[in-house]
């Protein structure tokens, strides 16, 4: 507060001045960086950057060592021979997931296999998906320790212990490579799988007279004609979904056989490890309409659902112009 007198009537005058009212002192750059009148960087002092410099290089220090020691003890927990969750306790549980291949690399096309049987390059990208998803089942090298754990089995030969059962693709008729897997002759082959679960074992259907109401009669009759001893499969069925797709799908046949033999499970993991196949050929699907195909595995412990949370089986679509 200031006071000064009025020159006419002698009276003091005051004034008041609030620090709110004042000028803000003006800031530069370079005063910010290095200010000499106060020997400050950036308005700390040098011993104030060296106590908060050392301050921070212990606090990372250690948070850096907790965060080791945390994932030490997690890497002691785990292995790559197998998971630490298995079956009801993992998050894939127990339900084994359908597949097929050949499946377009195109997001927007979905499940569906669309060709032009009489166009060679409308027919290519659908053979080589094939080649590609198949090399390691004609290359062994191409596996890990180059197939050396792979063996012949059967029913009678199980593999050995840390052996595995080979995919013999020998005699798949019109379902190879060199015969373009059918596509060209409008008899296309699909080819189903099981996706794998580790240590997971199937129940089968290997009774005749236990088999599930549901299941389409030519399956009841083809696992009636199996030897007793050779029944323990997963077995598959392809039909139609609809009553119209049925008419129009034509006749099936199944390569080398109808189901999964019991041979190849469980998966556990073991080097050179093929998932078995099977392969379904389309012998004379209509021409110029979309067929509806649903493809269910069956076994005991294989839940099924169908619509939008389908389960147990897969669903594609096929049309040949």
């Amino acid at each position: 507060m200031a006071s000064s007198k009025d020159k006419n009537n002698g009276m003091s005058q005051v004034t008041y001045e609030f620090p709110y009212m004042r000028q803000p002192e003006k800031k530069s750059l370079a005063k910010f960086i290095y200010n000499s009148e106060a020997g400050t960087f950036m308005e700390r002092t040098p011993t104030s950057w060296a106590k908060i410099l050392v301050f921070y290089a212990i606090f990372y220090t250690v948070l850096a060592a907790l965060f080791a020691i945390c994932l030490q003890v997690l890497f002691y927990t785990l292995t790559y021979e197998y998971p630490k969750w298995q079956l009801d306790r993992s998050l894939i549980g127990t339900n084994p997931g359908v597949g097929f291949r050949p499946i377009s690399e195109d997001t927007t096309q979905g499940s569906l296999i669309w060709y032009k049987a009489s166009d060679p390059a409308s027919i290519k990208p659908w053979t080589d998906l094939l080649d590609d998803y198949l090399a390691p089942y004609r290359n062994k090298t191409q596996l890990a320790g180059g197939g050396k754990n792979q063996e012949i089995c059967d029913y009678n030969s199980p593999p050995k212990p840390g052996r595995v059962c080979a995919v013999d693709m020998s005699d798949w008729g019109e379902c190879t490579s060199e015969n373009g897997y059918g596509f060209n002759k409008s008899a296309p082959c699909i080819f189903i799988k099981l996706n794998r679960i580790f240590n997971w074992v199937p129940d089968y259907y290997d009774d005749v007279n236990d088999l599930p109401e549901d299941m389409p009669e030519d399956l009841k009759e083809h696992i009636a004609s199996v030897p007793e001893e050779k029944r323990k499969q997963v077995w598959i069925s392809c039909q139609g979904e609809h009553p119209s797709d049925r008419e129009s799908i034509g006749p099936l046949k199944y390569i080398p056989q109808r189901g999964m033999a019991s041979y190849y499970y469980p998966f556990t993991n073991i080097p050179g490890y093929l998932s078995p196949l099977i392969a379904v050929h389309l012998e004379r699907p209509s021409l110029n309409r979309v067929i509806n195909i649903e493809c269910r595995a069956w076994a005991k412990n294989i839940h099924y659902q169908g619509g939008r949370e389908r389960t147990g089986s897969v669903h594609l679509e096929l049309m040949i112009d």
